[in-house]
């Protein structure tokens, strides 16, 4: 397998750590909202990478965090906690917040057809352990107290900001993160503890040796990876976003106390886009949950379907017509497999070494750094190949799915239907078709007309209008 390294800026081989098995650690959500789409791309990415990991023979132990205190509205250790933000918004207290909204992500996983983790760990169940590393960063002389709290200096560090390439003689204060007042090096320098605000009680909070307070957010998925997954792990993911800041001050809480590399691996999934160039986020308000998509009609497996349809390096543009596209294409795979199922079971055989150069062409997709896209499009063709009978499509179809993840199994009982008539939904997509046409947006048009041919309804342009026939 192949993957692209952050650290490297290449494409490697990968080789893990230990033959056979993988140790892979994922950023998860901070639970102060619902998480939005944007988010879930990402989690979808991971979710192809440990699949495709599974498929090309690997076994996974994954790991992922829930935030849920800690994470502040401000990079630079200032600001509100997310969390207490949320309990106002919401009076709720935050325990309840962090509960609620854990759930929900974890319904969304669960819509999405996302396998859980192997672990999910909370920061508030891992207190201790982020003060043990702490301590034992305080022990190596890589720390400082301020008045607001313990910092990490990282003119300690040589290599400090080789993930993101940072040239810290020419980072100005502000130009990274807003400076805190006291810091030894403004621009750089990174909370592991913040002391608790003297004016106001906050309701997560704990002793500690340096002071009554709570974690900084960067120290809790260092010290939670090392007790799960060791000190040195495969593969670590999570956004781009997390690359200058937030995955830079890990590498440099544990690099520094155990004196090697710590992560083998980095990938890191690009942003949904909206607009030109805006990337979806809650701090915009520019969001949308799982949860609105349903509530306009739209299954999750097309939301996924869509992600598929962009590299995980690659900013992918949102567009309630694109979504749509993607709904059109399920349909129509829905109806494929119904058919597949249908006649599998009295077709010939599958001729095995026609089924395994199909694999193989799928596997070294997959094997591409996550080339899903073409992983994709393997799918349709072979769906589409008249020289593959029944039962080869179904169980190649089968066999894809281990890594595309859209339940394609189930999507054959998902739309029965003995014969086509005309129906309020057929006719709406007529209508949908119509006024893209009018819109000159001719790729949802051929989407809705490619998924109507699918139900076996043909379109027919003429002078007078469309009509549509059985076909």
């Amino acid at each position: 397998m192949k993957i692209y390294n952050t650290m490297s800026r290449q494409v490697e081989n990968f080789l893990p750590i230990e033959k056979g098995k993988i140790r892979l650690y994922t950023c998860g959500p901070t639970v102060y909202n619902y998480a939005h789409i944007g988010n879930l791309r990402t989690f979808m990415f991971e979710d192809f990478l440990k699949r495709s990991l599974e498929y090309l023979g690997f076994e996974v132990r994954h790991v992922m965090n829930i935030t849920d205190v800690g994470h502040l509205v401000s990079d630079a250790d200032q600001g509100e906690d997310k969390m207490e933000k949320g309990a106002r918004r919401e009076k709720k207290s935050v325990w309840e917040i962090a509960q609620f909204y854990t759930e929900e992500v974890q319904k969304d996983f669960a819509a999405l057809n996302i396998k859980p983790p192997t672990v999910w760990c909370k920061a508030t169940d891992h207190i201790q352990e982020q003060m043990d590393l702490i301590n034992r960063l305080e022990e190596a002389n890589f720390t400082y107290k301020i008045e607001d709290g313990i910092y990490m200096d990282t003119d300690k560090l040589a290599n400090y900001g080789k993930l993101a390439r940072l040239d810290k003689s020419n980072l100005k204060a502000g130009a990274r993160v807003e400076t805190s007042s006291g810091k030894r090096n403004p621009v750089t320098d990174f909370a592991l503890w913040k002391f608790s605000p003297t004016d106001q009680k906050r309701q997560m909070e704990w002793d500690s040796p340096w002071g009554r307070g709570f974690p900084g957010w960067h120290i809790e998925c260092s010290a939670m990876a090392i007790k799960y997954l060791g000190d040195n792990i495969d593969i670590h993911c999570g956004g781009v976003d997390h690359i200058p800041i937030h995955h830079t001050n890990e590498i440099a809480q544990v690099e520094a106390v155990t004196g090697k590399t710590w992560v083998n691996y980095w990938m890191h999934g690009e942003f949904l886009v909206v607009g030109k160039d805006i990337k979806m986020s809650k701090s915009q308000d520019n969001f949308l949950s799982l949860a609105e998509l349903k509530r306009q009609g739209f299954a999750p497996t097309a939301y996924r379907l869509f992600v598929l349809g962009a590299h995980y390096r690659n900013p992918q543009t949102f567009s309630m017509e694109g979504l749509n596209c993607a709904q059109l294409s399920w349909r129509r795979l829905q109806n494929i497999m119904r058919c597949l199922k249908e006649n599998f079971e009295t077709a010939p055989p599958a001729r095995e070494e026609i089924i395994g150069k199909w694999k193989e062409k799928f596997s070294q997709a997959v094997g591409n750094d996550l080339n899903m896209p073409q992983a994709l499009s393997i799918l349709w063709t072979a769906l589409q190949d008249n020289e593959l009978g029944f039962r080869e499509k179904w169980e190649l179809a089968l066999d894809f799915d281990q890594v595309l993840g859209l339940q394609l199994e189930e999507a054959a009982h998902s739309c029965a239907q003995d014969e086509v008539e005309m129906n309020e939904e057929i006719e709406k997509m007529i209508q949908a078709r119509e006024k893209a046409r009018k819109e000159k947006n001719w790729a949802v048009a051929d989407c809705v007309r490619d998924e109507l041919k699918s139900m076996g309804i043909v379109l027919e342009d003429t002078p007078e209008g469309v009509r549509w026939r059985k076909g």
